[in-house]
């Protein structure tokens, strides 16, 4: 999952539409990977009631770590010449994303399996990653 949030968050970095349109695109794709979560994990409709607020909430926390990372990054490559303990700041939050996003994931893991069985927590994992490859596969061509 933290391969298909990181590379929604590349993806929309590097598209050069209009911000309307990055964002309308955005909303589209999130809509897609939750139907296709909800499809392939099998929620019913009282799961998905519980379960996507939470997924959504864990989704945005991600983000943010992410962009805030990303945005110290791009303030010091800014800067003409940035300290020594501005590029340390800056590498040490790139650096911390993925044990920050891993933290976040197990904080919601443990909420998540107070909604799901197993078998649908299994499923879950699956299904992100199909969705990363789908998405992968896209990009290429």
């Amino acid at each position: 999952m933290k391969k298909s949030i990181a590379f929604l968050l590349i993806v929309l970095a590097t598209l050069s539409a209009s911000a309307q349109d990055r964002s309308k695109w955005a909303n589209e794709m999130l809509d897609a990977k939750h139907k296709m979560l909800i499809e392939e994990v099998g929620l019913t409709p009282t799961q998905q009631e519980q379960f996507m607020p939470l997924y959504e909430a864990m989704e945005r926390e991600i983000y943010t770590t992410n962009r805030d990372a990303r945005s110290l990054a791009a303030s010091v490559e800014k800067k003409k010449a940035p300290s020594d303990s501005e590029y340390a700041q800056a590498a040490e939050a790139l650096s911390r994303i993925k044990v920050r996003e891993g933290e976040i994931e197990a904080k919601y893991f443990e909420k998540f399996s107070k909604i799901l069985s197993k078998r649908q927590l299994f499923l879950l994992k699956q299904a992100e990653n199909k969705f990363t490859r789908k998405m992968l596969k896209g990009r290429k061509k």
